[in-house]
């Protein structure tokens, strides 16, 4: 596996919390970093498989037509809706 070097510069905060739970879990700081950075990573690519999915399915001109409804007073209320009931 190829590595490189990679200057970081952390707030000092930042770095002693770093060091206190790299220690905790008993890794180094490099190891921690390291992992951070790989759950950083899929969390972003994974957001961006679901968003890439869900757009397939997605008509513009439906979304349109459902925000051109929207307020109208003629629509029934759905049943259960979050408006306040007089008493």
């Amino acid at each position: 596996m190829r590595k490189s070097n990679f200057p970081l510069r952390l707030l000092p905060s930042l770095a002693e919390e770093l060091k206190r739970v790299s220690a905790e879990e008993g890794v180094s700081v490099n190891t921690y970093i390291n992992v951070a950075i790989a759950e950083k990573l899929a969390v972003r690519q994974t957001a961006a498989e679901f968003f890439a999915e869900r757009e397939k399915g997605g008509s513009p001109s439906r979304a349109l037509e459902i925000l051109e409804m929207a307020g109208r007073e003629d629509e029934p209320e759905p049943e259960g809706s979050d408006e306040l009931l007089e008493a």
